[in-house]
């Protein structure tokens, strides 16, 4: 009898020392009034599951808010990951002054047609235009040579810098409608097949000129150098890349910002128009001096613009079986 009761107190003794291991806190941890094991399972078997670290639970759930993606990007550090107070994509309560700010968006504005302009993602205009920057700034210098050793000058610097004379005689509207009527005049719409043998090349305005021919990016280049060359500020002159629904083509002309209002100049018109004026253009690309631009517009599908692709010369269209359907349409 001795040793069964002997082995019952250590029976007792074991199960103690298990419930007071649910109650006693670990080292280190803050020092807590032990609670008997009924009430530890109680609690546990009572209380819900506690959430994660970066989520949490009201007592009593409100409707439920929805984030903007810029807010939530505005809440997270810059490694990355969640901030410390955690970002919720829906969650309860009243919303921040942030949120609320993340959702206000402009609904005017300044650039041409009225739409807002984003940068477009590096490509095949982004190589043009840069390669077209370089030349202007080639003939920039072939101009103040000419101003003043004006018997270096060539056929096509005298020309640019009589129309630049001519144009100085007036200002705005009217300045660049003399900018608009001298390169028309002074240029033969010539299709960059038919004058280079390939589907797309920018040529800078004294190339131009010195040929004569040339096809509308050609006209609207040397127009966006003369209005430079002229004084007109940079940010006020935009190159812009369209699709023309009147002839089912694509197109390319200059816009110019004259008190406020963006003028088109269009080697098809003589006269500028304003830019809400040319409701049968649907605008794709402005470029200038800050680079290429995609015009943010509620197109139902993605309309690309012949400049932006390389194009396969005529006889490799036509062996493909593309034909003159291939052949660029820009007037």
């Amino acid at each position: 009898m001795l040793r069964i009761g002997q082995s019952r107190a250590a029976v007792w003794a074991a199960a103690v020392a298990v419930a007071i291991s649910f109650t006693i806190p670990a080292a280190g941890a803050s020092a807590a009034k032990p609670r008997p094991r009924k009430a530890v399972v109680e609690k546990v078997v009572a209380e819900p599951a506690q959430a994660g670290p970066d989520i949490e639970i009201p007592a009593t759930p409100g409707p439920a808010r929805f984030f903007t993606i810029s807010a939530v990007l505005a809440k997270r550090d810059h490694s990355g990951k969640p901030a410390a107070n955690g970002v919720q994509v829906a969650s309860a309560g009243t919303a921040s002054a942030l949120d609320a700010a993340a959702k206000v968006v402009p609904q005017v504005s300044d650039q041409p047609f009225g739409l807002f302009v984003f940068r477009a993602p590096d490509g095949i205009l982004w190589t043009k235009w840069r390669t077209v920057e370089a030349r202007m700034a080639g003939d920039s210098l072939r101009l103040q040579v000419c101003r003043s050793a004006p018997e270096l000058c060539g056929a096509a610097d005298r020309a640019l810098l009589g129309m630049m004379r001519e144009a100085l005689q007036a200002d705005g509207a009217v300045r660049a409608a003399i900018v608009n009527r001298s390169v028309n005049a002074a240029v033969r719409y010539v299709s960059d097949y038919e004058q280079h043998g390939v589907a797309d090349l920018w040529s800078s305005p004294l190339a131009t000129l010195a040929t004569g021919q040339g096809d509308c990016e050609d006209y609207a280049i040397a127009k966006y150098m003369l209005l430079r060359e002229l004084g007109v500020a940079e940010a006020d002159l935009k190159l812009l890349l369209v699709r023309d629904n009147a002839v089912r083509q694509d197109h390319a002309v200059l816009g110019v910002r004259v008190d406020g209002r963006w003028l088109v100049l269009d080697n098809r018109r003589a006269m500028p128009l304003e830019s809400d004026e040319v409701a049968h253009f649907t605008p794709l690309f402005a470029i200038d001096h800050d680079g290429v631009g995609l015009f943010a517009a509620p197109y139902a599908e993605h309309i690309s613009h012949e400049s932006a692709s390389d194009l396969q010369p005529a006889a490799d269209a036509a062996a493909a079986g593309g034909g003159l359907s291939r052949l660029p349409l820009l007037l």
